[in-house]
Order: C-alpha cells, then sequence, then structure tokens
C-alpha cells in the first residue's frame, strides 16, 4: 500500500500509511524556541473561556508528551505547520458551491474517525494567548470498532512560565481525564462509560454503537466543533502533494446566542456578530483540512481577531491556535496496552453525573 509522503530529507508535515509496522515510541524531549512571554501570570479571558472545552479536547492546553523531535526535524521552509494558513496548498482549488456539501464532508469525516479499525498520530499545535505563545506536542491512538473501542490522547503544552498537562483515555469500561495545568494541583476523573451508554440508548439507537464522540479524544473535539459551527465552504487543494479539501466553518447562530446572551439578538440577526465584535480571544471561525481520499482531519485552524476591545472594523481575523495530526496509521496494529490505565485512586473525583447530565445527541 502507498506511503504518502514529503520530498527531500526534512520530515513531511503529513506521513500517511496504510499497512507496515512503526514504533509508537515516547517522542525525544526536545525544546522549542517561542516568543518570550509578557510579564505576569497567564490569563485567560472570557471569551477564550466559552471555546476552552473544545481546545483542551483538541490538546491546545494538556498532555502527556513533551515536545517531538520530529517537529525539531523539519526545515523551516518546507513545513506546513511553520507557514501561513493557504501556504502550500494549491492556489485557486475547486470550490464546492453545493448546498450542504460542506457539511457532508465533515460529517463523512467524522464517521470515517468512528469506523476505523486503529487510528496512531502524533501531534503537535501552537497556540496564542495574548502575547504568549504556548507551543506543544502529543500523539493519539484509537484502536477497535463499536463498543470495543478504546482510545488515549494525551499531550503536554508549555510556554516560558506555565505547563499544561492532559490525558484522556478510555479502556471500555470507564473514561479517564488527568489534567495538571500551570501550578494548579493536578485532577484525576472517572466517568462509567457503562452509563453515558444508557443515556445515550434513553435518544434511540447509537449509530455504530460508537460513544467515543461523547467521551473524549479527537473525536469529541471534532464532534463539538461540528455541534457549534456550521460548515458552509470547502475547496479542494494539496496539502504536501496531498489532495484535501479545506472547509471553513462558522458559529451556528443559535449556538453563539447560548454563548453571548447579551449578544443574543444581534447573533440571530442576518448580519450576525462580525468578528471584531467578539470577546478577545474568542474564534471567529474555523477551518478544517481533511484528507479527500482518506478524510482523515490533519490540520484544525482557528481564526480571531486579536487586540484589546474596541478594534478596528477593517481587522482581519488571523490564526491563534492550530493544531496538527501527522505521521499518521491507519488500522495498522495498536498495542493494547496503551489502553490500561491504574491511578492511583487518591483524589479521584467521580464525574459520572456531570458526563451523563452534559451528554445529548449530536445534531445530524
Amino acid at each position: 500500500m502507498p506511503s504518502l509522503r514529503g520530498n527531500g530529507t526534512a520530515t513531511a508535515f503529513v506521513s500517511f500509511v496504510f499497512s507496515g509496522s512503526k514504533s509508537l515510541e515516547k517522542p525525544a524531549d526536545s525544546p522549542e524556541s517561542v516568543p518570550p512571554p509578557a510579564p505576569g501570570p497567564l490569563r485567560l479571558g472570557p471569551g477564550w473561556r466559552c471555546v476552552l472545552d473544545a481546545l483542551v479536547c483538541l490538546g491546545l492546553f494538556g498532555g502527556g508528551l513533551t515536545q517531538s523531535a520530529d517537529a525539531q526535524q523539519v526545515a523551516a521552509g518546507s513545513s506546513v505547520y511553520r507557514r501561513p494558513a493557504a501556504a502550500g496548498q494549491s492556489a485557486g482549488g475547486e470550490g464546492v458551491q453545493a448546498t450542504g456539501q460542506p457539511e457532508r464532508i465533515v460529517a463523512a469525516m467524522l464517521a470515517e474517525l468512528a469506523q476505523a479499525d486503529s487510528i496512531s498520530a502524533r501531534v503537535r499545535q501552537r497556540t496564542r494567548v495574548g502575547q504568549r505563545v504556548l507551543v506543544g506536542t502529543g500523539r493519539y491512538l484509537q484502536q477497535g470498532r463499536g463498543e470495543d473501542q478504546r482510545f488515549r490522547l494525551e499531550t503536554v503544552t508549555t510556554a516560558e512560565d506555565a505547563t499544561f498537562e492532559l490525558l484522556e483515555l478510555s479502556d471500555g469500561l470507564s473514561f479517564w481525564k488527568f489534567q495538571r495545568n500551570a501550578d494548579d494541583p493536578p485532577r484525576l476523573e472517572r466517568a462509567d462509560i457503562a452509563r453515558v451508554r444508557d443515556k445515550l440508548e434513553e435518544f434511540g439507537p447509537i449509530p455504530d454503537g460508537v460513544i467515543t464522540p461523547y467521551l473524549g479524544g479527537i473525536q469529541r473535539s471534532l464532534a463539538q466543533t461540528r455541534q457549534w459551527f456550521q460548515f458552509s465552504s470547502a475547496e479542494a487543494a494539496t496539502l504536501e502533494n496531498l489532495p484535501v479539501w479545506r472547509v471553513e466553518g462558522r458559529w451556528i447562530p443559535a449556538m453563539l446566542s447560548l454563548l453571548l446572551p447579551e449578544q443574543a439578538e444581534a447573533a440571530k440577526s442576518p448580519a450576525g456578530i462580525l468578528p471584531w465584535q467578539l470577546p478577545q480571544g474568542m474564534p471567529w471561525s474555523v477551518e478544517l483540512v481533511i484528507g479527500s481520499r482518506q478524510l482523515f482531519p490533519f490540520r484544525v485552524e482557528w481564526r480571531a481577531v486579536s487586540g484589546q476591545r474596541p478594534v478596528s472594523e477593517t481587522a482581519v481575523p488571523e490564526a491563534f491556535a492550530v493544531l496538527e495530526l501527522y505521521d499518521v496509521r491507519l488500522n495498522e496494529p495498536v498495542d493494547s496496552a496503551a489502553f490500561v490505565y491504574r491511578p492511583n485512586a487518591e483524589g479521584l473525583v467521580d464525574t459520572t453525573e456531570a458526563v451523563v447530565t452534559r451528554t445529548i445527541p449530536l445534531r445530524p
């Protein structure tokens, strides 16, 4: 089966392999230079907190691995990771005009993730919060289908004065979540998966028996993104010679009004809330870069108008958070030991009721 890789000696942004084997060893420590932070502790504005849940699920504020050596091996001029959003992708790509086609692309991508026999991928990310740049890396593993599906997402994200660790793991019986945010005490949570499944069955049959999108990991993050954003444009392009769809989404007005009740009327108006009218740090749009053949999400980019409010009405949204999945392996053996978790029960918080309460059907 083919392997899609970049040219030359530099490690490609996308390494897509369908067969063969490769170890999933922990990446070597390799710190990456980031701009020096502004004075004072790291603070997140209220707008940012509105979408923090989705960003945390994507690993933008957490993890369990340090900066991957792979990321350091990429030549600055050859990695999509270090380019503007449109660079490395064909100009004038074929646009999708058919009503609903962008939504169908995203829905099909989510279905493919749920139905894969196994997934392994490395993760890297950059997030700007005010004058700080947070840099992180990690990995995502998934195995099995239906009720047998397991997953593990672990990342670590660092700024000069703060470190955010996250582990989300499903072993089939329990959903575990470990977080360590900067100097805050670590938090370990557990939810009973059977209870979550019982809740979902109240709404009807569970598609393919998979409940991962309601628990955590990459599937939940992307499913929640689709829950809150309507995808209305798609463009055929290439990413490191790989055919992809660039699909853009913006807030669903009714959902945005829930986050900003004081602007609910404006959110539901024909003009909507304009990008410079959103709170500082709150995304205006999201772009997914999805392989057109594999329907795998290689890149997620969040865009917003930066700066203290008020800002100029001519301000243009720019990327403030980027997450990439690379060195992707589909349908290869994954060590089942990766989904075994036996933490110390001291300080364990049972969040089953909270997870069950928040569980509602995802939009079709």
